[in-house]
């Protein structure tokens, strides 16, 4: 039976368009995802939208709208911004299908059970921007005098009605739980703050509104909804079938990985891991936060109009471009910057130049000089070896990266095979060898051959459909494209489709 793999985005608030950020990190799921596949993993992938609260239902009224109408509307470009990108997500959920509705009067009921949510009174800082509660040592006095959350958003007094969550007993139990599972929470500067944070003592979470309506009503006092991240955060458990925890889908859980953005690190690594104690169910195996894009070292707002929309970077530069550059640019976890000029370098520098053109005259050559077959292989010599010993230690290497989420990392040790490939083409000289000894020369494109199907099938998780044009080049049938089909060599003889070139060289119109 396939080991189980649960991975898990954000799912993204629907309070505005999507962005080049959230296409970051459903690339980055979807990478990881592709990857555990490829593995033999069984794997599922969740997304989706996050469509309930005040901010919402601020946005629904200033765009004219009834919240359902509105929040119906941008989660189809959510959707549409996911199949644009090639994302291959298993379910995409929505918190207002009456799925997750149930879900979370469920999850409530099943704390109110457990003695964990109380009625009281909540007052104080309130940011709506935020959908979240700040106590004053946390707030920030901006340069007009006036209270600012952490965030720089504007917060204000709240006094009402509200039903809390006993956040304050899990202090030492979510303690314990960073202690036991140090990688619980990554990277180290995001886990140091997070412990920071909950050493320095917890409060209850009041985790119902009565100020505005669209929310899931509380069971049993429908003058309340749930607070937007009890809603929120329930979708990862809705997904995989709960309340029904006999489900076939539910035996994903607990989640293997929550990809988060910085900014939400609290949510899922504190308040997220307490509501699962409280309601006796597991909690996840890792929350991984990333950082935020700038836009030509400008952070990307409203005010200044620079939201960047990856749709139309698709249809100048191409999908897998696109996806490549996310991945690659920075570390994940780090903060990064877009620039045209940097993603137009590292597609003609890196895509075209070196992975293109290895590929491009390897199969040329192999057609117009070697019968357009696969050659035979002659007696390896030392470069030989010492190149394919490379490829072979390829794969564990990503694997070892990418289980820390260094995409980043995976793909520098692929490009050392690709650079090795390329001065190993130029060393052994095949159109020299042609005139001199085509044994030679057929073991050099052999192992060629061999080197370009290694990297083919480990790119397959990062630019999808350009390595299925490469594989198919290579005559690799499209169901030996697994890790677990690199063993076997190419077999002699194999006739090869006419090749073509993979990435073509940007050239910015003068």
């Amino acid at each position: 039976m396939k080991q189980k793999f649960y991975i898990t985005t954000p799912i993204y608030y629907v309070n505005g368009a999507p962005h080049l950020g959230h296409a970051y990190t459903s690339t980055a799921a979807d990478a990881l995802a592709r990857f555990k596949r490829l593995d033999g993993f069984d794997v599922f992938f969740l997304t989706g939208t996050d469509e309930h609260g005040q901010k919402v239902e601020a946005a629904a009224r200033a765009a004219g709208l009834d919240p359902q109408s509105f929040t119906d509307q941008v989660a189809a470009d959510f959707k549409d911004m996911a199949a644009r990108m090639n994302i291959s997500n298993d379910d995409f959920i929505r918190t207002t299908e009456p799925r997750h509705k149930h879900a979370c009067q469920e999850l409530w009921q099943r704390l109110v059970d457990a003695g964990a949510i109380y009625l009281g009174k909540y007052e104080g800082w309130y940011a709506v921007r935020d959908e979240a509660f700040y106590d004053e040592e946390e707030l920030v006095t901006a340069s007009d005098g006036s209270k600012k959350a952490p965030t720089g958003a504007p917060v204000e007094w709240v006094i009402e009605p509200s039903y809390f969550f006993r956040l304050k007993d899990f202090q030492e139990k979510l303690l314990k739980l960073y202690e036991d599972h140090p990688d619980f929470i990554a990277p180290q500067a995001k886990r140091n703050e997070v412990l920071s944070f909950v050493r320095g003592g917890l409060n209850d979470l009041s985790v119902s509104r009565t100020s505005f309506s669209w929310g899931i009503p509380v069971p049993g006092d429908p003058d309340h909804v749930m607070y937007v991240w009890l809603d929120a955060l329930a979708n990862y458990i809705t997904a995989i079938g709960y309340p029904d925890t006999s489900a076939e889908r539910y035996g994903y859980w607990p989640a293997n990985v929550h990809l988060v953005g910085k900014e939400i690190v609290r949510f899922h690594a504190v308040y997220w891991p307490a509501f699962l104690m409280a309601a006796g169910l597991k909690v996840p195996k890792k929350v991984f936060s990333h950082g935020w894009w700038t836009v030509e070292s400008e952070k990307m707002s409203k005010s200044l109009g620079n939201f960047i929309d990856v749709r139309p970077l698709i249809d100048e530069f191409g999908l897998d471009p696109v996806r490549f550059f996310l991945l690659r640019e920075v570390p994940f976890g780090g903060d990064g910057d877009f620039s045209r000029k940097a993603l137009i370098s590292r597609l003609n520098v890196e895509l075209a130049n070196d992975l293109g053109n290895l590929a491009q005259r390897t199969l040329t050559f192999i057609a117009k000089n070697a019968g357009g077959v696969v050659p035979a292989c002659g007696e390896l010599a030392a470069p030989d070896i010492l190149l394919l010993d490379q490829a072979e230690a390829l794969t564990p290497k990503v694997r070892d990266a990418l289980e820390r989420l260094a995409f980043h990392e995976a793909l520098e040790e692929i490009w050392k095979l690709v650079r090795a490939a390329n001065a190993y083409i130029d060393h052994q000289a095949p159109w020299s060898l042609r005139k001199t000894d085509t044994v030679r020369m057929n073991t050099v494109l052999l192992v060629l051959l061999e080197v370009i199907r290694v990297i083919a099938v480990l790119l397959q998780p990062f630019m999808p459909e350009t390595m299925t044009k490469l594989l198919d080049q290579l005559g690799i049938p499209k169901d030996a494209r697994q890790i677990a089909d690199l063993e076997p060599r190419l077999v002699e003889g194999t006739s090869l489709p006419a090749p073509f070139g993979i990435f073509p060289r940007y050239v910015e119109a003068a």
